[in-house]
């Protein structure tokens, strides 16, 4: 929706500022989440204070005409102002009775603590005396400045807030007092003046006292705080569009820091971590909102509200029913009790965890809020990966050094760091880590994302950092006041125990427990919880493609299919040569010089393959298991040429070029020579391989239906299907074909068994997807190997692209996503439409589907889902990931 009005000059202009009753909760894109809340609630008549929303379309001009306000804008903004006086009947910068603001960030989505808000705004030197005559309370006003200069100066003005708190902090020690709600008027006062001595030494200026320009600067930083790290961090986590912008929220204050009878808290209307329907939530007596989000004050349960103000917390429980009720969703609430009257601020979706979401979604169906489409709609497909966390091993013994609030589930083990900067640089290192912070702010957030889990000594459920570890399946133990942090030291103290920097310790954001000591983890159970399987069923009566497994053992095919896997798409061969029992064979039959002398070799491997084709295949029975022909370089069988020229020349050196050990290795080394190559990814590997040495390729066949004609006549229903790995030919096609269908023909006869099968193959080439047609007329069904067609599409190494130049070109945005990760429409994606457009001409019948890791990515299933594949096909525990998925494509909820 946009709207347009005439601009100063006569230009036509977008209408930049919506005041709450005319916008709505619709208006996300333009008003941003918090702006549509704001203006939801107001349409319906609940206590919200007056306010107007700039939109995100004037954030995206401001960057558009290089951080400057657009054209009116300013002028906008000052009318506005002059409307909300009108409507508050007091004035901005009235030094008798002035209006105070807050100037609050909000995206379309919640991104909680990764922008900027600013509370207070219009406090000075003169309005400060205003507000403390009006009020009749010097100490509220006085606090009230503090407060306005410390978020000021660090979102405008760039100062570190321990530049203040340390002031605050010996302030309460000359006092003689714990908390600040103990700092008397005088004390506030006087800190007042020396925090504005703070911001001429840091910004060299002095603070700004026209309330005009405080309000402009805010603005600008709230616009500037959309591109800050920690936004981008979040963004790219989050896969959250860097386009969408920023709106800012201009709000009548209210103050919940007037004394006993006011206060401020967060409520969820049912549990973000469980999904009990129960009102969930902090409160603070004496506080603003920033003191319960920012975890600066353990708070209080929001149901000890109940009984210090009864008739508040039924009118707060009365609203937060019927805001879920209209959204027909979870809702994460902020509010303000200012003298006994409450006061709305948000009402957004809430972040929750994976295991409350499906519940939540289970409950609404069954309270009859919403449907069972509506419901698989609702949970994020991948946060589900969450429902597979670590848990400590019940047969660790341990005691527990400290608990805090269980803030965010699982259990994580790692060495200490108390940066966030360490955390990144450490895992850089391939370590572990637990960061532990006094609490967290929005510029940790890269830590967060590089360590394993999340301590903090203060805050709450609430706080930034249970709500940012929620959201990333990071377990989180919160408000764990035991602790004693001396981050300039960087150790901390937990009673008599005393850790330092790179200490191992455990923490269990389920229980709240903290162990000072590395524990052993056990993963997730493989089988689904009733409530999961029941909304995955859910699913699966929606969806139209089937979910597969990539599997290469009877174990991991069993857990596969256990968490509901219709098949395997995926199974390797070559992980099954490198078992320690079965190298030295592999190794004899590489190196053998005769066609007889490598079938030898592979006589004896033979029993071993049937082995691990059998035990596959009983464990799928009655489902298609696409067995994949030898794929890579044979050198990968033997030592490093590296390696063998040391070795060689050490046995050369001590004892000669006559001994048994050195001849072996001499021919070993001899062997690696020949096979050596500049660019084995493009060398003698795959279908290439099997023409070049068809006896291995024929072992291999001739195992795997040895095998299911064994489990046939056990009355085992065993499907395998043969998969030859990288053609890009059609005379490639033909030749792999015959041969593997004539093993298997031939392994048939000789156990006088018959079988349904296939022979199909891996498209990973670009040219493959460009002779689609001619592959087809042959191959039975076609599997997308996006890992290998995505490599050889962009022309890069999987292995050394990831670890040098992807991370930089994802923070350049060269790279919008990293293409190995989540599937490249444009590039890979229209060689695959090419594919399956030109495979199906040929034959009508083509059963297409996709075995790269790309299948348990929800974005790359949705686009599976519209090439019309059969199946996508992922590692076994991102199965449930990959059946909502699907379903959510089916409904159109993903794309």
């Amino acid at each position: 929706m946009q709207l347009l009005r005439p601009s100063i000059k006569g230009i036509v202009a977008p209408k930049y500022i919506y005041f709450f009753e005319e916008g709505s909760g619709s208006m996300k894109e333009l008003l941003g989440g918090k702006g549509a809340g704001l203006a939801e609630m107001t349409r319906a008549g609940l206590p919200v204070p007056q306010g107007f929303i700039i939109t995100t379309e004037a954030c995206l001009a401001f960057y558009k005409q290089g951080r400057r306000f657009p054209e009116g804008l300013e002028e906008s903004v000052l009318r506005s102002m002059h409307e909300l006086e009108a409507r508050t009947r007091r004035r901005f910068g009235d030094p008798s009775d002035p209006l105070l603001v807050s100037v609050r960030s909000g995206a379309r989505v919640s991104m909680p603590g990764m922008m900027d808000t600013i509370l207070n705004l219009g406090l000075n030197d003169e309005t400060v005396e205003g507000l403390a005559a009006r009020t009749n309370n010097e100490r509220f006003a006085w606090d009230a400045y503090r407060r306005f200069i410390m978020m000021f100066s660090s979102v405008v003005l760039g100062i570190e807030k321990a530049a203040f708190e340390e002031l605050i902090d010996e302030c309460k020690r000359e006092l003689g007092v714990q908390n600040d709600p103990q700092i008397d008027a005088a004390s506030w006062k006087a800190l007042v003046a020396k925090f504005k001595a703070v911001v001429r030494e840091h910004a060299n200026r002095d603070f700004p006292q026209d309330v005009g320009e405080q309000l402009r600067l805010a603005i600008e930083a709230v616009f500037d705080s959309w591109n800050s790290k920690r936004a981008i961090d979040y963004r790219r986590f989050n896969k959250i569009s860097d386009d969408w912008g920023t709106a800012v929220s201009v709000v009548q204050m209210v103050f919940g820091n007037m004394g006993d009878d006011s206060g401020t808290g967060v409520a969820f209307t049912r549990d973000p971590n469980t999904g009990e329907k129960v009102l969930f939530g902090e409160y603070l007596v004496n506080a603003q909102g920033e003191d319960v989000v920012a975890g600066i004050r353990t708070p209080q349960k929001i149901t000890d509200l109940q009984r210090s103000q009864p008739e508040i917390y039924a009118q707060f429980e009365a609203i937060a029913q019927r805001l879920e009720s209209h959204y027909k969703d979870a809702q994460d609430l902020e509010f303000t009790v200012e003298r006994g009257t409450l006061y709305m601020l948000q009402t957004r979706t809430a972040k929750r965890t994976a295991e409350a979401a499906v519940k939540i979604a289970l409950d609404m169906v069954r309270e009859g809020l919403i449907d069972e489409r509506r419901a698989v709609g609702r949970v994020d497909a991948k946060t589900l990966d969450q429902l597979f966390h670590a848990r400590i091993d019940p047969a660790e013994h341990y005691d527990v050094a400290c608990k805090g609030l269980n803030a965010s589930p699982g259990a994580a083990a790692g060495q200490i760091v108390f940066t966030a900067d360490d955390a990144v640089a450490w895992r850089e290192q391939g370590k572990d880590t637990v960061l532990v912070r006094v609490e967290t702010t929005p510029d940790d957030v890269h830590g967060m994302i590089a360590a394993r889990g999340v301590l903090t000594a203060k805050g709450g459920a609430t706080s930034h950092a249970a709500v940012v570890a929620r959201g990333m399946g990071k377990p989180c133990v919160a408000g764990c006041d035991a602790l004693e942090i001396d981050r300039r030291n960087k150790r901390v103290a937990i009673g008599d125990i005393v850790l330092s920097e790179g200490d191992w310790i455990t923490i269990d954001g389920t229980t709240g427990n903290v162990i000072a000591q590395k524990l052993e983890l056990i993963d997730a159970p493989s089988t689904l919880p009733d409530w999961l399987a029941t909304f995955l069923s859910w699913a699966d009566k929606v969806r139209r493609m089937e979910v597969w497994a990539n599997a290469d053992t009877p174990e991991d095919a069993r857990k596969a299919r256990e968490l509901g896997a219709q098949g395997i798409g995926l199974c390797r061969t070559e992980h099954m040569f490198m078992q320690q029992d079965r190298l030295p064979i592999v190794q004899q039959m590489i190196l053998a010089n005769t066609p007889e002398a490598r079938a030898e070799a592979l006589e004896k491997l033979l029993p071993f393959q049937r082995e691990d084709f059998a035990g596959i295949l009983e464990a799928m029975a009655g489902l298609p298991v696409t067995i994949r022909l030898l794929d890579p370089p044979l050198h990968e069988f033997l030592p490093s040429l590296e390696q063998l020229l040391v070795e060689t020349t050490e046995l050369r050196v001590k004892s000669g070029v006559d001994t048994p050990e050195y001849k072996v290795k001499d021919a070993m080394l001899k062997r690696v020579q020949q096979l050596h190559e500049q660019n084995p990814m493009l060398g003698l590997r795959v279908c290439r391989l099997g023409i070049l040495f068809p006896e291995i390729y024929a072992m291999q066949v001739r195992a795997i239906f040895e095998a299911a004609c064994e489990l046939k006549k056990r009355g085992i229903d065993a499907r395998p299907e043969v998969m030859i790995p990288g053609v890009g030919t059609q005379e490639e096609m033909r030749s792999t074909y015959d041969a593997a269908k004539k093993a298997a023909d031939d392994a048939m006869a000789a156990h006088d068994c018959t079988l349904d099968y296939h022979i199909g193959t891996m498209i990973e080439l670009p040219r493959a997807c460009l002779v689609a047609d001619d592959l087809a007329r042959i191959a039975e069904f076609f599997s997308f190997g996006t890992n290998d067609l995505t490599q050889t599409t962009y022309g890069y190494s999987r292995d050394d692209a990831e670890a040098t130049f992807i991370p930089a070109y994802l923070d350049k945005k060269i790279l919008k996503d990293d293409p190995f990760q989540v599937l490249d429409r444009r590039g890979v994606g229209a060689l695959m439409q090419q594919a399956v457009k030109l495979g199906r001409e040929a034959r009508a019948d083509l059963k297409i589907g996709i075995c790269g890791e790309h299948g348990g990515e929800p974005s790359s299933v949705a686009f599976c889902d519209s090439l019309g594949l059969k199946y996508v096909s992922c590692s076994p525990y991102r199965v449930p990931i990959a059946r909502l998925a699907a379903a959510q494509a089916t409904l159109g909820t993903l794309s």
